[in-house]
């Protein structure tokens, strides 16, 4: 196919993104900063702020550092002139938030799942938008939502979310039709991983970054020059169900041995009480019915023999799958969220240990493994972005 030529309209939106993009990524910035940056001329930079400070998305600040002349205008982005809406859809319990442009989250909601799924939760959905939509933020234009299981992103259709019994849900086209706003739809780790690079701090521009979300299951999102991959079929990231060990436990997915049934907050719940009731020195339990995960966490902090056992067990898997992620893609920059980040230091250096045990040393050594700065709000700040990511055009009220 022979290439198009950009008509003038998708010429002026690319202008007009390109610099609220650059003012995105500033607290305060200069029209003549902006035109440096973007390499477009004065006239066009200055004609697009105009329009930016018509639609109420910048606004002038105040005055800048003069360098010789007369001091420039400085501009922000106003972080309330619009809002979206994050929905972290966990098997426990399902988040949601309204969240202005600068990822602040102004209202947040939490209802317990009681093990729905089918319909009942989509309703609890429902539940959630109806209440968010009901505050008084406005204007909402637009919800993301982040779920468990392998998506069409450019559908909205949830191919597969076996935690709720969902197959071929087109679950962006059944929330658009109710609340006749734009719904995007993703996996909740691709979710998490949008979070933490826009959220994060730190992160480059066009960096490469996996992001490895551990906390019921275990799966990745990958961004690579800054945008999301999701391989061929939409599923790129999903580690969490390659067998890892040979004849271990079912899996959800119908497979043995898969990574999430030996790394995640379920796989620390199952071995600890199993093995809590016959440890003589440990502090957990004996008693498996009242064995938590924060009780765990407690005994793992407290050197506890038998925590440390099953969490350093669980991190060694964890960092064995990672090394393969090194290994196929080589990026250099890797970030652990979910769940599991509650056990600290201690659980993300055996990480770190087992992925280079694990890895060819000239790749491993340039590798880094850290902790996320969202926390367990990833997904929703990345739900909510991902409205964004490759297109302002949800911010214009002509729109």
């Amino acid at each position: 196919m022979i290439p198009q030529k950009a008509t003038r309209q998708q010429t002026k939106e690319h202008n007009r993104d390109l610099v609220l993009k650059t003012i995105f990524d500033n607290e305060t910035i200069s029209r003549a900063e902006i035109a440096r940056l973007t390499r477009l001329t004065r006239t066009t930079v200055s004609n697009i702020v105009s329009s930016l400070l018509e639609q109420g998305l910048v606004e002038e600040i105040g005055l800048g550092e003069s360098l010789g002349g007369k001091a420039p205008v400085l501009l922000s982005l106003i972080a309330d002139a619009r809002y979206l809406i994050g929905i972290d859809l966990e098997q426990d319990e399902f988040i949601g938030a309204v969240i202005n442009l600068r990822g602040e989250i102004k209202e947040y909601i939490e209802i317990p799942t009681n093990q729905s799924d089918g319909q009942e939760a989509i309703n609890l959905i429902y539940q959630i938008l109806n209440q968010l939509l009901a505050t008084n933020f406005n204007p909402i234009i637009g919800i993301g939502v982040g779920a468990p299981g392998l998506m069409n992103l450019k559908e909205g259709i949830v191919v597969q979310a076996v935690n709720f019994d969902w197959e071929n849900l087109p679950l962006a086209n059944i929330l658009n039709a109710r609340y006749n706003l734009p719904v995007s739809v993703l996996n909740d780790s691709q979710a998490s991983a949008i979070g933490e690079f826009f959220y994060g701090m730190g992160h480059k521009p066009n960096e490469n970054l996996i992001v490895v979300n551990v906390k019921e299951g275990t799966s990745a999102g990958i961004l690579i020059n800054g945008k999301l991959f999701q391989g061929d079929g939409g599923g790129a990231g999903e580690i969490g169900h390659v067998v890892v060990q040979q004849n271990g436990i079912f899996c959800r997915c119908g497979k043995r041995g898969c990574l999430e049934t030996l790394t995640g907050t379920k796989a620390i719940l199952r071995r600890a009480k199993i093995l809590a009731p016959e440890a003589k020195n440990s502090i957990l339990p004996k008693e498996s019915e009242k064995i938590s995960l924060d009780l765990i966490r407690d005994a793992f902090l407290a050197k506890d023999a038998l925590a440390q056992e099953i969490v350093f067990e669980a991190s060694h898997y964890l960092g064995s799958s990672i090394a393969n992620l090194v290994g196929i893609l080589n990026i250099q920059k890797i970030v652990l969220t979910g769940e599991m980040t509650r056990f600290g230091d201690a659980w993300l250096q055996s990480v770190r240990d087992s992925m280079h045990k694990s890895s060819f040393n000239k790749l491993s050594q340039n590798t880094t493994v850290e902790l996320g700065k969202t926390e367990l709000q990833g997904c929703i700040l990345g739900a909510s972005a991902s409205m964004l990511i490759n297109d302002y055009s949800l911010l214009f009220k002509e729109n």
